[in-house]
């Protein structure tokens, strides 16, 4: 079978969905890979690299797309869609209840397609988890930024002329991409205090040297896939009294907040940022789905009652090299499990399969995107 990778044509987006050396792979694994021209530039992978891994090379958009299996990084547009071939098969982060008329497309073309924001998080789909694998580097680019940012240093220092007092960096959300902002920040010599929904964060919050912080009197969140499913507003009330005086003395904040499917939580109000002090920073990571912080800009960094708000949408593409590497790994990985050189298996009842598929036979079978939908 024929895989194409397409050109990422999204704004910001410095990431491609193969590598040279995870095309070489395919490639001994009996796949034809055929990359459009300049896809791996911004990640600093020439054509010239996947031509010596064995793939060929598309002159354009179109002619890249007359293949069995067409991969990106990002959804893929109506107008890709509209040049696949019928019956195809398509992979990409599609986020697939946000892109509907797409999917009208797909549907009206019989093209399969499997989404990598959707792959089960469970122990046997660890190497196709590319939520977490991107994550893992937004949070150490996160804690860059502000750090960058910030007028001070992170670490104690004691010198002749005086003892410099560590920074202290407020997180929200211990996921994946929190958890990497705690290690990467205590690393950098940091006090870091945590604020989580799901009390079970507190043990992994601790073991990285944070201090977390604790949620009250309220029910607990229900959690699916990793991710807070139900958040009430009592609990976001009591989360916010609990940090009202935590966040006056922070000299980083670092929201990672997101409830799937929904608009991610205010959790930092205007009047919360108007008692930070001058010269603090945030780092808003759920900018592109709404924003943690009420007065985050997405992609624009940002200087308000003294405080510089940082709302860069695509984090894991300022590390394109490292990022690639990994989302193709994960693609590949999924990609593998799924089809040989020869065919797909369509073991529809398989839990990847199932998780992951989202269209198949001019159908919306994917059951959370139904939901959402409400198809």
């Amino acid at each position: 079978m024929r895989i194409a990778v397409l050109k990422e044509t999204k704004d910001y987006e410095n990431r491609v969905a193969l590598t040279p050396d995870v095309v070489k792979s395919l490639v001994k694994k009996g796949f034809d890979v055929c990359v459009e021209t300049g896809s791996g530039l911004k990640s600093s992978f020439s054509d010239q690299g996947y031509i010596d891994a064995g793939a060929s090379i598309a002159k354009n958009t179109k002619e890249a797309c007359q293949s069995d299996i067409i991969l990106k990084v990002n959804s893929f547009t109506e107008e890709e869609v509209s040049m696949f071939p019928d019956a195809s098969v398509c992979i990409s982060f599609m986020y697939a209840y946000t892109i509907p008329e797409v999917l009208e497309v797909m549907k009206k073309k019989n093209i399969s397609s499997f989404s990598m924001d959707a792959v089960p998080r469970i122990s046997r789909a660890q190497k196709m988890d590319a939520l977490s694998s991107q994550a893992n580097l937004a949070g150490y680019k996160t804690v860059l930024l502000g750090a960058n940012a910030l007028g001070k240093i992170f670490p104690l220092m004691m010198t002749a002329a005086g003892t410099i007092t560590p920074s202290k960096v407020l997180i929200f959300g211990a996921g994946v991409a929190g958890l990497q902002a705690i290690a990467t920040a205590k690393r950098l010599g940091a006090v870091v205090e945590v604020t989580d929904v799901r009390p079970e964060t507190k043990e992994q919050v601790e073991s990285l040297g944070g201090r977390f912080l604790t949620v009250e009197g309220v029910e607990a969140v229900k959690v699916e896939g990793g991710y807070a499913k139900e958040v009430s507003a009592e609990f976001l009330q009591k989360q916010k009294e609990l940090i009202q005086e935590k966040i006056k003395d922070a000299d980083i904040v670092i929201t990672t907040a997101l409830v799937i499917g929904k608009k991610a939580p205010v959790l930092v109000t205007e009047d919360m940022v108007k008692s930070m002090k001058t010269g603090a920073v945030i780092v808003d990571m759920a900018v592109e789905s709404g924003g943690n912080c009420e007065i985050a800009e997405m992609n624009k960094t940002v200087v308000k009652h003294g405080v510089t708000i940082i709302g860069e949408s695509n984090l894991p593409s300022l590390l394109p090299i490292n990022a690639s590497q990994l989302y193709a790994t994960n693609i590949s990985t999924l990609l593998l499990h799924l089809a040989d050189k020869d065919a797909f298996k369509w073991e529809m009842e398989e839990e990847i399969t199932k998780g992951s598929l989202i269209t198949h036979k001019g159908e919306i079978v994917h059951g959370f995107t139904k939901q959402i939908l409400g198809i």
